[in-house]
């Protein structure tokens, strides 16, 4: 729980606040942007503004469960179910198949975990906190058949949720490790594995040596650790500072991706982002390149 007594200095005054205890993740920015600021001289987040009515509460509340540290609290006691009840949570108003889970965990940093409702099994990618609230509401929505793990940072406790699904396990060979020697299905090489009509494995070695990204319906593309969307710059990004493996590797994956056709990237950090159509995203990455081979 978040205490009082470690309330940061920087959060506005009123109900919400968020303590010392912050990793900066920047999950709570990227709920409520409005409402949670980035105080970047300590690296930290804190309310910049209270909520204002019922939706703005209720996003502030959402902010507080998917907290991976437990860092945002209340001054006074507050009814945190809406909050709870608003995950997994659609990515867009016209997208009713792929959902945010929310609730992220502290041994991934806060990374961001979906899940795809689909006829032929629903996917989990990459693991959110196994809370009993958000494991019975995946389970309303059809439970989990296929678990897509982008790569090994992001695997948090994939043993429960294997546990409680009966889930298949999918990881790159190359990222196994002793947590996850357990998983039923080893990736290997780099070259895209089709693992259903609608879902395609993409290995994208580089910020580890088996990272690996999901391609869902020519639409989607689920990036884990390897690609996201700076709204800061405006553009798509990736990381040089937290490339633990081969940043020249990265760079050839990133290029590869230019053989694909998606819309959406959905990343383990940072934001989600829809390009207003395939084409558009393809001139993105091309741009994003252009500046990333800089870094070498």
């Amino acid at each position: 729980m978040a205490k009082l007594a470690e309330r940061l200095v920087e959060n506005v005054a009123g109900e919400f606040y968020v303590d010392e205890s912050c990793i900066d993740c920047a999950t709570c920015r990227q709920i409520a942007p409005a409402l949670y600021g980035h105080a970047e001289a300590r690296g930290l987040s804190y309310v910049q503004r209270q909520p204002r009515g019922e939706e703005e509460t209720r996003r502030a509340l959402m902010a507080l469960v998917a907290c991976p540290t437990a860092s945002i609290g209340t001054e006074h006691k507050v009814d945190v179910r809406p909050g709870i009840d608003a995950f997994p949570e659609p990515i867009a108003a016209d997208v009713g198949d792929v959902l945010f889970c929310g609730f992220t965990d502290e041994s991934s940093f806060g990374a961001w975990s979906w899940l795809v409702r689909r006829p032929g099994g629903n996917v989990l990618v990459d693991s959110p906190r196994p809370a009993g609230p958000l494991l019975r509401r995946i389970e309303a929505l059809g439970g989990v058949r296929l678990h897509f793990l982008t790569h090994r940072d992001d695997v948090a406790e994939h043993e429960t949720l294997h546990a409680r699904f009966g889930t298949e396990r999918v990881l790159h060979a190359d990222d196994v490790s002793a947590l996850t020697r357990g998983v039923e299905r080893r990736l290997t090489g780099r070259e895209p594995t089709r693992l259903a009509d609608d879902l395609v494995a993409v290995p994208v070695p580089g910020h580890t040596r088996g990272s690996a990204a999901l391609l869902y319906r020519d639409t989607f593309l689920f990036t884990g650790d390897h690609l996201w969307w700076s709204s800061e710059d405006g553009r798509l990004d990736a990381s040089r500072s937290v490339c633990w493996w081969s940043w020249a590797e990265q760079l050839r994956s990133l290029e590869r991706l230019l053989d694909l056709r998606f819309e959406w990237v959905l990343p383990g950090h940072g934001e989600p982002w829809r390009a207003a159509s395939a084409a558009a995203m393809r001139a993105a990455l091309e741009r994003a390149l252009v500046t990333l081979r800089r870094l070498r």
